[in-house]
């Protein structure tokens, strides 16, 4: 069964018992994806480590990018 069948059965099922549709899959994906990397943040705040973000990726795509060229800083 796929993720739409699923979602029309379970559509069915709410309405057969009064109850309202759930959300359709993936609508709540952003959200989820938010509150992991806030969760992966805190905890290595806790463990005392740097709370990186986007620094790090940008760092590694320059020296992707510009292999000779040394990023100071």
């Amino acid at each position: 069964m796929s993720i739409t069948q699923q979602h029309l059965l379970d559509i069915y099922r709410a309405h057969q018992l009064g109850e309202p549709a759930p959300p359709a899959p993936g609508t709540h994906d952003r959200q989820v994806v938010r509150e992991w990397r806030d969760e992966r943040r805190f905890r290595a705040v806790l463990a005392g480590r740097p709370a990186r973000g986007r620094q790090r990726i940008r760092h590694a795509l320059g020296r992707w990018l510009h292999p000779r060229r040394r990023l100071t800083g």
